[in-house]
């Protein structure tokens, strides 16, 4: 199979990287609509609408504040405010958003009217809502990367305090926990399998799914160490996986036969060489996290298929001010619209 796999390689021109979008603010998540419009999640609280013509609108949210400082400590060790951080659209074309700094699940109408879905399981706090997804039957999956406070001695001290969460007609449960740093999942075209970024692990995992929503038979999908923080991700339509890795601006994909590609390097040699030392001896801190990244998308955190024909490929990002974009030799598989 991996002698037809288009990715096989191929590696991103970087004279072909244009940019769309100013000013923004810690785009981490990216909605690309079919009719070219872009969506992007954003630190003053709410989410940027970039129309194809390049004009953009920022929509706040009704309910939530954000943080009067943009200090690095303020803003991404202590998470101060709202930090809209996942998206996906509901059945209706409103967004849900995992709030990293309000520790919620948000539904925000496209007005900015804002309510909270969830913000407790179980009778305790979510914690660092990261991601989340939307399923054909409906059924929301919401990712939290860890319950320490602040989220960085989550990094420091290596805790499997993350998990997935099910929100259904049932209301909301865990259906895995003990994870890693809990990030980006998206599901096979079937929806027979779950697979989710372990981030702080630098691990895939993927889970079968059960007709009742509970997950069962985790396993490693591809690398043990896929070199890096993996963060955001996403499949293709022949099947290879996609991840961002963040703050080593890296992006990868792990093919059907669980080969790892790198298809983009932009990070800081230095930086990342530093931070990989302290993983590897189990002393990361934000202070070396800071220190690595790249330009084009400082701290790369997730990718979109977009595009009439799925193949145009956008960065999201945690310290960028625009997006990346570029053009793929395969198509992004389809996401679920309403």
């Amino acid at each position: 199979m991996s002698q037809n796999n288009p990715l096989v390689g191929w590696e991103v021109d970087r004279s072909q990287i244009q940019f769309v979008g100013h000013d923004l603010e810690r785009p981490e998540c990216i909605l690309a609509e079919r009719d070219g419009t872009l969506w992007s999640a954003d630190a003053r609280g709410g989410v940027v609408r970039i129309a194809p013509d390049g004009s953009q609108q920022l929509i706040v949210q009704s309910t939530v504040s954000t943080s009067g400082s943009s200090s690095f400590e303020n803003r991404y060790v202590q998470t101060e405010g709202s930090l809209p951080n996942g998206l996906a659209f509901d059945a209706d074309g409103n967004f849900l958003i995992a709030n990293f700094g309000t520790d919620s699940l948000e539904l925000m109408e496209r007005d900015g009217k804002t309510r909270v879905l969830v913000d407790s399981i179980d009778g305790k706090p979510v914690g660092k809502a990261n991601f989340v997804t939307r399923d054909t039957k409906g059924r929301l999956w919401l990712t939290v990367t860890t319950r320490m406070v602040p989220w960085t001695r989550h990094v420091e001290e290596m805790t499997y305090d993350g998990y997935i969460a099910l929100i259904d007609d049932r209301g909301a449960r865990i259906v895995a926990d003990g994870l890693c740093g809990t990030n980006e999942l998206r599901f096979d075209p079937e929806e027979n399998f779950l697979y989710v970024a372990e981030t702080t692990a630098r691990r895939i995992s993927r889970f079968e799914v059960r007709g009742d929503g509970s997950l069962s038979d985790r396993e490693t999908y591809g690398p043990a160490n896929v070199g890096g923080f993996c963060d955001g991700i996403a499949f293709d339509s022949f099947g290879n996986l996609w991840s961002t890795l963040i703050m080593a601006d890296r992006l990868i994909a792990v093919t059907p036969d669980g080969d790892l590609l790198t298809l983009l390097d932009d990070g800081d040699p230095d930086g990342t060489a530093a931070l990989d030392k302290a993983w590897e001896e189990g002393r990361v801190t934000p202070e070396i996290m800071a220190g690595a990244s790249g330009a084009l998308a400082p701290w790369m955190a997730s990718l979109t298929f977009g595009g009439p024909d799925l193949k145009t490929v956008y960065l999201g990002s945690l310290r960028g001010t625009r997006i990346p974009y570029f053009r793929s030799p395969v198509a992004g598989q389809p996401l679920i619209y309403w």
